[in-house]
């Protein structure tokens, strides 16, 4: 196997040396989230189609409160979940992902208008 390192040895270890300046980016600098990214477009998407929350939330079965964290970019949805949220907007899952890649292609906004391909 390998070495047994006792477990006093390891907690004395250094934490990780933190990246020089040069390599960090600013706050304002630094790129979105692909789920803030996604949340924002879900909520375009449903403002678009003049939804209120509760209404997509119930169409696509889960609380408002969990889609309002999704449109806020707080939750990570797994792909069920998205697709749930797209299927409730009317929306192909790829539109979204195609919309959310065309806005971190872009640096993450501004996000121009809820454009569907064709």
């Amino acid at each position: 196997m390998g070495e047994v390192i006792p477990l006093e040895s390891r907690r004395r270890s250094a934490p990780a040396p933190a990246p020089p300046p040069s390599l960090r980016a600013p706050a304002e600098e630094a790129e979105p989230l692909w789920r803030e990214v996604v949340g924002r477009r879900l909520r375009d998407l449903r403002r678009a189609r003049g939804d209120r929350l509760a209404d997509t939330a119930q169409r696509a079965g889960m609380s408002p409160q969990y889609l309002s964290e999704l449109e806020r970019g707080r939750k990570d949805p797994s792909s069920e979940m998205l697709a749930a949220a797209a299927g409730a907007l009317g929306v192909p899952l790829r539109e979204i992902v195609r919309l959310a890649h065309a806005d971190l292609a872009r640096g993450g906004g501004p996000r121009g208008p809820v454009l569907l391909a064709a």
